[in-house]
């Protein structure tokens, strides 16, 4: 019987092969990035591959976390080809293009999602055999205390990420619909703010 892949999650790498050691079957360590430069990356990347496991690699570079698509992409190309070139298999590697919360109030929020919707279709067809994941629970932060619409907005974002080639995402299952099944005034204004489709899109939301 074949067993699930398992989740590594640490900021200290002797944490990480430590369970990487002990694991029966497939790992998956969260996570890589080129903050720390390329070298860190790359020794972490190789680290990982010795016990066969695949990693998350966060769209995170030198200046900081990518939030816009053009950020997004370029970290994810950069950082696919460093991996692929030192023989990382294409197939192990899951990119997160980072989830930022959305109808926040500030303008610069408000493409966030559509950001990471983009990324993640680029990604599927520019990098081969790469996974993309998220943790969906962020893109609705700004309404925290409002599960309704929390719920509304996962849906929607959700749905609209997986048509783009989204593999898999963290969120909450207890927050989480079906789209066709939303109430469709509730579902518009939602898709309004995820897509942002109007300027005025948060004000009538809430």
């Amino acid at each position: 019987i074949a067993k699930a892949p398992v989740m590594l999650d640490s900021s200290k790498w002797e944490v990480i092969e430590a369970g990487l050691k002990c694991l029966q079957g497939k790992g998956i360590v969260n996570s890589i990035s080129m903050k720390e430069g390329e070298a860190k990356f790359l020794a972490h990347a190789r680290l990982a591959r010795r016990y066969g496991a695949a990693v998350i690699v966060m769209a995170f570079d030198e200046q900081g976390q990518a939030d816009t698509y053009a950020r997004k992409t370029a970290i994810c190309k950069r950082a696919y080809d460093l991996l692929v070139r030192d023989g990382f298999p294409p197939e192990d590697i899951v990119f997160d293009p980072n989830v930022f919360a959305i109808a926040t109030g500030i303008p610069e929020h408000d493409n966030y999602a559509v950001d990471f919707i983009e990324a993640t279709r680029w990604i599927r067809a520019n990098l081969p055999f790469a996974s993309i994941s998220g943790g969906i629970s962020n893109v609705s932060f700004s309404f925290r205390g409002n599960d309704p619409v929390r719920e509304a907005i996962h849906t929607v974002f959700l749905y609209h990420a997986v048509k783009a080639g989204l593999t898999m995402g963290i969120v909450n299952a207890g927050q989480l619909g079906i789209y066709d099944d939303l109430d469709p005034a509730l579902r518009e204004k939602v898709e309004d703010v995820v897509l942002n489709r109007r300027p005025d899109a948060t004000e009538r939301l809430l």
